[in-house]
């Protein structure tokens, strides 16, 4: 009997502890040594960080790879190296998040070593994540050309997980603003945010006609910037038809992916 309210007093610590966690302020959930709220955070600010990096080989790594010996040689000439810098910097991110999937992978208790591992030990993984971006550098170039090709299809089945993951968040948003007590503020803020959205969205549509199509010949930019002009037009038309009423916002910032990914297409 004791035994049991012992376990029963250790699980309700253990609960409201992790609600005080998740309650408190971020810099507290940080602090923390195991925080599963602050985890994704965490993990989406070091995916940030990676393609910071990639972005900085790509365009400023020139001239510090062609002082690297493997590099001499690069397959391509000069072009490729700003390429294979951001292979590099992506098989080191792949390789982290490859490691933490093999080593988190099912679990199914919230308190196992497992969680604490995935959720927690930010020291070792700061350790772990540049050991593991530094290695692709020295390898050989034909291996990162190999990686290079399997990342397309890799690129693809993410994308397909980023589409899934923020149609799912604006859908949560729509629905959190329209479930709101106070529907005068919320009106408002939707109003506010759609209204943004769409100018970006405009804006964006605007300055990549003048950069990426300033003449006729860029007709296969032409065609994916005019698409993305009927894509957003085509949701928002769909979005306000009668039968599905899903009001301004979902359209507005579906539109702001959209203009995103083509975007970084081009």
């Amino acid at each position: 009997m004791e035994t049991g309210t012992s376990v029963g007093t250790s699980g309700r610590s253990r609960n409201d502890s992790y609600e005080a966690i998740k309650n408190g302020s971020w810099f507290s959930q940080f602090r923390n040594g195991c925080n599963p709220w602050m985890a994704r955070y965490v993990y989406g600010l070091i995916f940030l960080i990676a393609n910071l990096l990639a972005w900085a080989a790509r365009d400023y790594g020139r001239r510090a790879l062609k002082e690297v010996t493997k590099f001499k040689n690069c397959k391509g000439g000069e072009n490729c190296l700003g390429t294979e810098g951001v292979l590099r910097v992506s098989l080191g991110c792949f390789l982290f998040y490859f490691v933490m999937f093999l080593s988190t992978l099912g679990t199914s208790k919230t308190h196992s070593s497992r969680d604490k591992w995935h959720s927690g030990w930010w020291s070792a993984k700061l350790i772990m994540w540049p050991a593991l971006t530094i290695i692709p550098f020295l390898l050989p170039s034909t291996i990162i050309q190999l990686y290079g090709e399997i990342a397309h299809f890799g690129a693809g089945v993410f994308l397909l997980i980023q589409l899934i993951s923020v149609i799912s968040f604006i859908q949560w948003l729509n629905e959190c603003y329209q479930s709101q007590k106070d529907t005068e503020r919320c009106h408002v803020h939707v109003m506010l945010l759609a209204t943004t959205s769409y100018t970006v969205c405009i804006v964006g549509v605007i300055l990549m006609y003048i950069w990426y199509a300033p003449d006729s010949s860029c007709l296969l930019n032409i065609f994916f910037i005019t698409w993305t002009l009927f894509l957003i037009q085509l949701m928002t038309s769909i979005a306000l038809h009668p039968k599905v009423n899903a009001g301004y916002l979902t359209p507005a910032l579906m539109g702001l992916y959209v203009v995103f990914i083509c975007w970084c297409a081009i």
